[in-house]
């Protein structure tokens, strides 16, 4: 089964949100990209890299992560939390004021 095919109906109790075709290669290939710079990272620990080295790619994973989550929240900011308030619900709202605390720490 294809990734694409694991995600859930764009509305259901369950919380979920169908994402375009685009937008799901987007985050994909972000996540691949991230995924393929850990996985570098370790190599260079188990082949005993030079530290300064190390901490290089880890600020470029966490460059890449941190890259991630901004596209992954404007997103959500723009689809979830604006047609909750349309609708006249600020629950989205009060939950992205607690994920950007959680965020900002």
């Amino acid at each position: 089964m294809e990734e694409k095919d694991l995600q859930m109906p764009e509305t259901c109790c369950c919380r979920t949100r169908k994402r375009s075709e685009e937008e799901y290669k987007d985050l994909i290939n972000r996540l691949n990209r991230i995924e393929g710079q850990i996985r570098g990272i370790r190599g260079m620990v188990e082949k005993d890299a030079y530290c300064i080295d190390i901490l290089s790619q880890v600020a470029a994973a966490s460059g890449a992560l941190n890259s991630f989550t901004k596209v992954l929240l404007s997103s959500h900011i723009r689809t979830c939390v604006a047609e909750d308030v349309r609708e006249g619900s600020e629950e989205k709202l009060d939950e992205l004021v607690r994920t950007l605390q959680k965020l900002m720490k």
